[in-house]
């Protein structure tokens, strides 16, 4: 499975940006597709994720309703909406894909769980 990540860019604080990760090679509704980050000098940490088949999502605490995560099965594509970004956003954002054996199985934010990473996209946040 390979993933496409795009939309990272510079933002001032307080701007938005979206973020999408484009996965055609993935032809079943087994799977959860998940946001992580990894700022400098820092663990890479989970963001968001979205079940599949119902569009179910978990978040991560720092997110607070700032970043809706989001999916278009017609175009097997995941989004990430971002706004009021602040500094501490800046990092390299990942997508990824957890192959599941059920359709509903929970969501999780332990990222061994996600098997399929993509590249990452840049996102920087300027003060």
């Amino acid at each position: 499975v390979q993933l496409q990540a795009s939309g990272g860019g510079l933002v001032q604080a307080g701007g938005s940006l979206r973020l999408s990760c484009a996965a055609p090679g993935l032809t079943s509704s087994k799977f959860h597709m998940g946001w992580f980050r990894q700022a400098p000098g820092k663990e890479r940490e989970f963001v968001a994720a979205t079940r599949w088949i119902d569009g179910q999502s978990l978040y991560a605490d720092f997110v607070k309703g700032r970043f809706p995560i989001s999916r278009d099965k017609d175009k097997n594509t995941v989004y990430l909406e971002m706004s009021s970004l602040k500094p501490e956003d800046t990092a390299l954002y990942y997508c990824a894909v957890r192959s599941t054996l059920s359709f509903r199985l929970t969501l999780t934010k332990e990222e061994n769980s996600y098997k399929y990473w993509g590249r990452g996209t840049e996102v920087t946040v300027s003060s």
